[in-house]
């Protein structure tokens, strides 16, 4: 417990001075939590870091990641990324003579996506003028007091098991004091800056961002379970590995990003 803490303390000390002081120092943070937790992926499903298919993957995440327009170059949206990368990936299947599966494509395509996607879109958020901080803190705050609301409320009030078979000692109960969590750091956002945010946004942010947040979690508990190993890396001593830590992250930021609620212009 006492390496958790510490290890989460000066990991969330680190985030929140380069989150502060945003740019290139948080820019490359970001680029560099993408490409190991890419590699994550890549170990969870036993591809070997040579291996063709993955080098082009990660080439793609890069692409996707990387902050074009601040280094003073032509953006690459990162839609504009996935069909040269998906084409590439099929064609390598054909150069190797299917020895790079179809299947092994398929997966790199979709976690360049997921991994990549997510951390292009925490930069897209920060780099908002003249507000970005804001609306960045806003995002993680939602995610902490949810992550934080359910469980505490799971452990003082959990009967109902939400999804035994993916996650047993997640409960109803917990997830809803998340929300609840959530929605409270929402509305003081909304509280403290009106002109930029509304009280009506503020919960609807706080609401996607504890239900999109636990689904995330879910979704890499449930992706654990099928390799059958307890986090995805080692990166962080007490916490796991990247995906272990950022699974809530992939998945709020897009989605807050998508929806409007975090509009980037």
């Amino acid at each position: 417990m006492k390496q958790r803490i510490a290890t989460g303390l000066s990991a969330g000390l680190l985030f929140a001075a380069a989150a502060a002081l945003g740019g290139w120092y948080y820019n490359i943070l970001l680029l560099l939590l993408a490409l190991i937790g890419f590699y994550e992926y890549v170990r969870l499903n036993g591809m070997k870091l040579g291996h063709p298919l993955v080098l082009c993957a990660f080439v793609g995440l890069a692409v996707i990641v990387f902050p074009w327009e601040q280094a003073g170059l032509s953006s690459f949206p990162a839609h504009d990324v996935i069909w040269p990368l998906a084409a590439l990936l099929l064609a390598l299947t054909v150069a190797t003579k299917n020895k790079a599966t179809l299947d092994e494509a398929a997966l790199l395509l979709m976690g360049a996506v997921y991994i990549g996607y997510g951390f292009a879109a925490m930069i897209d958020v920060r780099d908002i003028e003249p507000n970005g901080l804001f609306w960045t803190a806003l995002a993680f705050g939602c995610i902490w007091a949810s992550d934080t609301g359910a469980y505490f409320a799971g452990r003082w009030f959990g009967r109902t098991k939400l999804w035994p078979a993916i996650s047993p000692n997640k409960t109803v109960e917990g997830a809803v004091g998340g929300v609840l969590a959530a929605l409270a750091v929402a509305s003081a956002f909304a509280l403290t800056a009106p002109e930029w945010l509304s009280v009506v946004r503020a919960l609807a942010i706080g609401l996607a961002a504890s239900v999109a947040g636990q689904i995330g979690d879910l979704i890499q508990s449930a992706y654990k379970r099928l390799r059958g190993v307890k986090d995805t890396g080692r990166l962080l001593p007490g916490h796991g590995g990247v995906l272990d830590r950022c699974d809530s992250w992939l998945i709020v930021f897009p989605l807050l990003v998508l929806t409007g609620f975090i509009p980037l212009a």
